[in-house]
């Protein structure tokens, strides 16, 4: 199924204390290029972040944020660093001896020391999974944003290789017409310019000149490049950079087209092509 390259997912989960957040955000790149942006208490998940999403995103340059939060609900009992107050008390006595008189405090103040009250911290071997299930979650919600967006560029597309079809099978019918013209043109100019023409050199030049304006090889290759864009549409892989080289072969087949015309309405058929050529490859920079 084809994936657009541009998306945006986000969720969250709970674990003891905490809300874990998962932004994920995602626009057209010509490889993977992942960033992530995670606080230190949860960079040691990087490494499997980064990994989990490179099995499951082959193109587009992706955003992945990570945050967490305490619950506001959540009812936290308080836990003393005795080394911490033992340590604080140790220095004030030695800080006392030099002193006239002994300073008191409570033991409420001493609660306000750095360090002195310890939070209760989820384990990482806890909190690991929960942030991977957390990552995998989202960016399941974003594959299926990618391919909800993909299926729409897929009929865009679709629709255009349609009306190159048209455009194509119109020069085909056009293109034998356009020959005698050009042949009939070029033989009465000839026999103005000359009184007693070489009819066989003239009749030799002008099947020279003819095949060198003939577009049905252009017109034939044009066809296949159309029907394999179509095929391609079908697979299940990531198959952005293989149309963008079918674009530009079109547009090379496009331009021959106009360099070689010789008809007013080949001329447009031309442009037209190369519009909707255009319109595709636009397109098709958002495909995965």
């Amino acid at each position: 199924m084809i994936k657009s390259m541009t998306a945006f997912s986000s969720s969250e989960v709970e674990i003891d204390e905490l809300t874990l957040h998962c932004e994920l955000r995602s626009v057209n790149h010509r490889y993977c290029d992942i960033s992530l942006k995670l606080p230190e208490r949860l960079r040691f998940t990087e490494a499997d972040i980064r990994s989990l999403i490179t099995s499951q995103l082959k193109r587009g340059k992706i955003e992945c944020s990570l945050s967490y939060k305490k619950q506001s609900s959540y009812q936290q009992s308080i836990s003393i660093n005795e080394d911490a107050v033992k340590a604080l008390l140790h220095a004030t006595s030695q800080i006392e001896e030099h002193m006239h008189t002994q300073q008191s405090f409570s033991a409420l103040e001493v609660l306000t020391f750095p360090g002195i009250q310890q939070e209760a911290e989820t384990s990482k071997d806890a909190l690991k999974p929960v942030l991977i299930g957390l990552v995998d979650k989202t960016l399941k919600q974003m594959i299926s944003f990618r391919e909800r967006e993909g299926s729409q560029l897929t009929l865009l597309i679709e629709e255009r290789c349609k009306k190159i079809q048209i455009l194509v099978e119109s020069a085909n019918k056009r293109l034998p017409e356009v020959l005698d013209q050009m042949h009939s043109k070029l033989k009465n100019r000839i026999s103005e310019l000359v009184v007693e023409p070489d009819y066989d050199r003239l009749e030799q030049e002008i099947v020279y000149l003819t095949q060198k304006l003939d577009i049905a090889e252009e017109l034939d290759r044009l066809k296949t490049h159309v029907l394999e864009v179509l095929t391609v549409l079908t697979k299940d892989e990531a198959v952005g950079r293989r149309l963008d080289f079918l674009m530009q072969e079109m547009n090379r087949e496009a331009n021959t087209l106009g360099s070689k015309s010789a008809d007013k309405q080949m001329t447009q058929i031309s442009i037209d092509l190369k519009v909707l050529i255009e319109q595709m490859r636009e397109q098709i920079q958002n495909i995965e």
